[in-house]
């Protein structure tokens, strides 16, 4: 499974900056966003490429690249970041095996870390653990102005995404913990919407509210 969570000052963050193909990888398209580098990224990945042998790719060859901040993370958990000399305000980058965190307009570069040692040391299904990750940054001081979105999405066998929420604007609340709040809601019933799109004479058909 790959997925990928990200919150912003910006309105619908998510949609613009996530991107994940199930078998490829999970790509972050950030600041001054160029959404079509996350669908290069993932082609390149698919093609063979390495998340640092794709994003390499990206900054020989993109336009205004200087502008872009990326990061990646491929079917074995090679992973990979660049941040454009223009990357806006306190940025930063980490990355382990298996994950990687970025952020600009930052309250400081230690977020990311934060960031990484929290999805490194949390167990689970893979949304819980991107949103400890993204809790945790938040506690760390996160972006440092206030936040309006949020989203996440993840991919697993199948062609579409699994889970794709998104909290596109949110005043009243952290957005994170709007998020967090939607994935506590659709997490259980996740896998019956996919086993309804399989093979939906097997499902438990009314077990499942909403898209009947």
């Amino acid at each position: 499974m790959l997925g990928i969570a990200v919150s912003s000052s910006s309105p619908a963050v998510a949609a613009r900056c996530a991107f994940a193909r199930a078998g490829v990888g999970a790509v972050a398209s950030q600041n001054m966003t160029d959404p079509s580098l996350g669908t290069r990224c993932l082609d390149l990945m698919q093609s063979g490429h390495s998340a640092e042998s794709a994003i390499r790719t990206l900054v020989e060859s993109a336009g205004h690249i200087s502008y872009r901040q990326l990061s990646a993370v491929d079917n074995i958990g090679r992973t990979a970041t660049y941040s454009g000399a223009k990357t806006l305000g306190v940025h930063a980058a980490r990355t382990a095996q298996n994950v990687a965190c970025a952020g600009n307009l930052l309250s400081g570069t230690h977020v990311p870390d934060t960031m990484v040692n929290a999805f490194l040391g949390s167990l689970g299904h893979l949304g819980d653990r991107l949103l400890a990750a993204m809790k945790a940054a938040v506690g760390a001081g996160g972006e440092a102005g206030p936040v309006y979105s949020a989203g996440m999405l993840l991919v697993d066998k199948m062609s579409w995404p699994i889970a794709d929420l998104r909290i596109d604007w949110h005043e009243e609340s952290a957005p994170v913990d709007e998020l967090e709040k939607l994935w506590t809601l659709y997490s259980p019933q996740l896998n019956d919407y996919v086993s309804r799109a399989l093979n939906p004479s097997s499902s438990t058909h009314y077990g499942v509210p909403g898209d009947v």
